[in-house]
This record gives structure tokens, sequence and C-alpha cells, in this order.
């Protein structure tokens, strides 16, 4: 009686994996449907190709940012004005004072003093935040708000 019970058992068990293997198998040709094994297998190669492509784009893209973002350090992007009245007495704020800085801290100061008979224009390097010139006050508020 018990080896009835463990042979219907079995039987269950073989059928079940009966029906399972059937099911794997419609599966897979239905995944495979009209391929061959050479051609999965050229699909994965060319797959890997284009996982290394891909790579090395990305590589250079890399690159490429890094030198972007070394020569960004170098331009000009922050730029500040002011404008001033220098002579009490007469005229009106036609005079002003520019900066152009780079994040570097490096740029020029430039600077227009208006006046009825004449206009003068200077200019002083700014090196890492400093200038080897003397900055005026106004000269030196306009950098100041340049470097923040």
């Amino acid at each position: 009686m018990t080896i009835s019970i463990l042979i219907y058992i079995l039987v269950v068990l073989i059928i079940i994996l009966l029906v399972w293997n059937t099911l794997l198998e419609r599966r897979f040709k239905r995944l495979f449907m009209g391929t061959k094994a050479k051609d999965l297998e050229e699909i994965m190669i060319y797959l890997g190709k284009q996982v290394e492509n891909i790579k090395n784009s990305q590589i250079d893209t890399k690159k490429h940012l890094n030198i972007i973002d070394s020569r960004l350090d170098k331009t000009v992007r922050n730029v500040e004005m002011i404008r001033f009245n220098p002579f009490i007495d007469a005229g009106s704020n036609q005079s002003f004072a520019i900066a152009f800085i780079n994040d570097e801290g490096d740029g020029v100061v430039m600077s227009s003093l208006y006046a009825r008979d004449r206009m003068s224009i200077f200019a002083k390097p700014i090196n890492k935040g400093k200038s080897t010139f003397e900055l005026s006050t106004e000269e030196k508020e306009v950098l100041e708000k340049a470097l923040k």
C-alpha cells in the first residue's frame, strides 16, 4: 500500500515536470523563433562591441568636459560696474568703474573719468584678486563685488 502511494506521487511529480518542461520549450521556441545559435552569437558579439563603443565615447566625453571646465575657469564670468561722480561741484554720474574677472581672480578693472572738457580711461590688471597699481575707492568697490 505505501509503495502504491509512493508510485502515485512519483507519477504526479513526473506529470508536473513534463508539463513544466513543455511550457519552457514553448517559451524558448517563441524566444528563438527564426534564429539560429550562430545568429544569437553574432548578436551578442555585436552588443558587446556596442557597449565597448559607448564606454569609449563616455571616456572621451569626460576628457572633453574636463578641458571645457579648465577653460571656463579662465573666462571672464564676473562683471560688475558702478557709475559715480568724481567731481563734487560739477557734472553728473557719467564716470564709471567696471571689473572683468575670471574665477581665478584674474582680469582687469577699467575706469573712466568724465569731465566737460575731456574724458580719461584707465585700465589696471588684476592678478589673483590684487592689482600692482593703486586702485581708487570706486575701483576697489567694483573689484570686491566682482570677486564675490
